[in-house]
């Protein structure tokens, strides 16, 4: 970069890590500009619940405007702060009540909101700065040690950095760290939605409205469950309404309250040739697998719309060595995809989203050089985003354990936690260090 023009950076894939560190730097006044594979706005319009853990807010407190933030904490929905484990008969085994910090500008709090709704909002102020349709495909390192960033419709882009903010899959990542893996862990999970109607919620056990909850059986599988409801304000209405064109509906509706359900079990357990059955034959074979199950839960499955049964199955990054540092980086699932147990994929690109931000910043206004701003990220990610990727698979395999003694012993943990406010505020504080 020479040091008579500002920075440029290019971001590639317009995810949640990618648009937050967009709305950082331009907010800064850094020159930024996000390539998105997706043709429209409107084409990740499916998606389910996700939990911003403090980690997540602060970044994000950060990163937005103060207007933007003060809509994301009003069109959080309700029942996402606290959580629960129980049996598969729903006997409590632990409830946790963090503190609300919603009010805080400078975030720190909890949130459960639509993954619909956050992009919608990360998106807001990204006008003339996101570019649809435009695929990342290679990138060629310059003399002048600038990037030149290619793309599928045949254009180009000069920059001073590229971030690879691409996804699992992620196509940065195969050229930049072609050493990286990304593997199978051989569990897969069937999760679908509960529409939230009066008719149907009069049907439901309140319970199962309160806050998520982590279902334990006796062995060899396990459940999460998550309800979203919430109110848009009217000042939100028109940066996270429904998309015009797009009738309501449970699979294209960021208004319409739900309940998250995904069923988890190793690959053979199933009995089945997963990627061949339709969705309703995924929610039929759900309801099937919970069929001994507590009432509660078993409405739940039973009573979802079928179509919203969705497989997914369960990948891990396995940690990389470290890399001498080049203007080429990566964040969230492009460098570090995780499982989803535990919930902290998303906040953990945030906290990647966040950090990169600053060291950005800082070598804009020459506080330091690039590639030093960029090793000091990458140091630190390596650190706190691979021990996460440890701590999601570890959770995973615990919640799919065929080892009743694991099991006993891991429910006679959370009952001793339950019994010891200290020892239950130790273990939530860690997710939000």
């Amino acid at each position: 970069m020479s040091t008579n023009e500002p920075l440029h950076v290019i971001v590639a894939g317009g995810g949640i890590g990618g648009l937050a560190l967009a709305n950082g730097l331009r907010r800064a006044g850094v020159s930024v500009s996000v390539h998105e594979r997706e043709v429209r706005r409107t084409d990740r319009l499916q998606g389910f619940r996700i939990h911003i853990d403090p980690n997540g807010s602060r970044a994000l407190a950060e990163m937005l405007s103060p207007e933007l933030y003060s809509l994301f904490t009003a069109c959080a929905g309700r029942g996402g702060n606290g959580f629960g484990v129980v049996t598969e008969q729903m006997k409590q085994l632990l409830r946790f009540e963090p503190d609300d910090s919603a009010d805080d500008p400078a975030g720190g709090g909890h949130f459960g909101i639509s993954r619909i709704t956050l992009r919608q909002l990360l998106l807001a102020d990204l006008e003339g700065i996101v570019h649809y349709g435009s695929m990342f495909e290679r990138y060629e390192e310059l003399a002048d040690g600038r990037i030149a960033a290619y793309f599928a419709d045949g254009t180009f882009e000069v920059g001073d950095v590229l971030v690879g903010a691409d996804g699992g899959t992620s196509r940065v990542r195969a050229q930049r760290l072609p050493q990286a893996q990304r593997v199978e862990t051989g569990i897969v999970t069937i999760a679908g939605k509960y529409a939230l109607t009066p008719e149907s919620r009069a049907r439901l056990d309140p319970r199962l409205l309160r806050n998520p909850l982590s279902v334990i059986p006796p062995t060899g599988c396990g459940m999460f469950l998550a309800p979203h409801e919430f109110d848009i304000p009217a000042q939100a209405a028109g940066v996270v309404g429904n998309e015009a064109g797009l009738a309501p509906g449970v699979l294209f509706d960021n208004t319409q309250p739900y309940v998250f359900w995904a069923f988890a079990a190793k690959r053979e357990r199933y009995g089945a040739e997963l990627e061949q059955l339709s969705a309703p034959e995924l929610h039929a074979l759900a309801t099937r697998m919970t069929a001994g199950w507590d009432p509660a839960l078993r409405t739940l499955v039973a009573e979802s719309t079928s179509d919203t049964a969705t497989l997914i199955p369960i990948r891990t990054s396995v940690p990389t060595p470290a890399w001498e540092p080049s203007p080429v980086t990566l964040l969230g699932d492009a460098i570090h995809a995780m499982t989803p147990f535990g919930g902290i994929g998303a906040n953990t690109a945030l906290r990647d989203a966040q950090l990169l931000c600053r060291n950005l910043i800082g070598a804009d206004r020459r506080a330091h050089g690039l590639l030093d701003g960029i090793a000091a990220y990458e140091s630190r990610m390596r650190d706190y985003g691979f021990d996460a990727v440890r701590t999601s698979l570890t959770a995973a395999n615990q919640a799919v354990s065929d080892s009743r003694v694991a099991r006993t012993a891991g429910k006679l943990f959370f009952r001793t936690a339950d019994a010891i406010p200290s020892m239950k505020r130790r273990m939530f504080s860690a997710t939000s260090s």
